[in-house]
């Protein structure tokens, strides 16, 4: 079985729903040759079980990365670009993000510009400085045909952003999450005409409500199964599905 991609980085990998993407594609039959891990503090005492998968697994790259902060975005780019050597980066995976439950009358205007820098702006400044090496990767691969194996960014959305679904499957305000996955949506949808002609594929994923510090232990759903699902929805991602809104179980949701 051929590896869902030779190079990964995911973004947010200390812990949820980012820490068990490494860990499960580690485990995988036919892992990935690179794993770049990134978070924004490698030495911060919240990184140790990344760094003990990385003890374990050498192809694991821990790296440093705010993707609020062009300058550390930069600084990612060139050490990824260091290790891939004359390759390119096959799959970029936006998964760090923030919540914020504020409601119209307790949202502040600095709280809705932190989540929107950390959930529209910082996905859209990491592809913006990382498109070298995704274009580098698609023109390597042999097939026209569009896959996470040739070149793709994955942002992890919400269905909390979904202007028909949302407020029906979560009835909470959530002003600054909630506009902010929606406008994550519409980078997906941009990105995906945007870079079809450079071979590079962009699709939304929804992971499901996940036990997670930001899902709470109210959630339904475990990290780990939430991970297996979206992993098999990668691995079948075609043409097809670029520009699509998907959940873990790689159901169409609507805008």
């Amino acid at each position: 079985m051929a590896p869902l991609a030779l190079s990964v980085l995911i973004t947010g990998s200390s812990r949820g729903i980012g820490l068990e993407l490494v860990r499960q594609l580690v485990e995988v039959t036919n892992p990935p040759e690179h794993i770049f891990a990134t978070c924004r503090d490698p030495d911060g005492p919240r990184v140790k079980a990344l760094h003990e998968l990385a003890k374990k697994h050498p192809s694991i790259c821990v790296i440093k990365l705010e993707v609020e902060n062009q300058s550390s975005v930069k600084a990612a780019v060139s050490v990824v670009g260091s290790h891939l050597k004359d390759k390119g980066l096959n799959l970029l995976i936006n998964n760090a993000g923030v919540h914020s439950m504020a409601n119209l009358e307790t949202v502040e205007q600095q709280e809705l510009l932190s989540v929107f820098n950390t959930n529209v702006v910082g996905p859209i400044l990491l592809v913006k400085e990382f498109l070298s090496l995704l274009k580098k990767a698609a023109k390597e691969s042999p097939t026209q045909e569009l896959s996470c194996s040739k070149a793709a960014i994955i942002n992890m959305s919400s269905i909390a952003g979904s202007l028909e679904r949302g407020l029906k499957d979560w009835p909470f305000s959530m002003y600054p999450y909630r506009t902010s996955k929606a406008a994550l949506n519409m980078v997906t949808v941009c990105m995906a005409e945007e870079l079809k002609g450079d071979g590079i594929l962009c699709t939304s994923i929804h992971p499901g409500w996940v036990k997670t510090d930001m899902g709470t232990e109210q959630a339904p759903l475990t990290v780990q199964c939430s991970v297996e699902g979206i992993l098999k929805v990668l691995a079948k991602l075609s043409s097809s599905s670029s520009g699509a809104f998907l959940d873990w179980e790689g159901k169409n949701i609507p805008w």
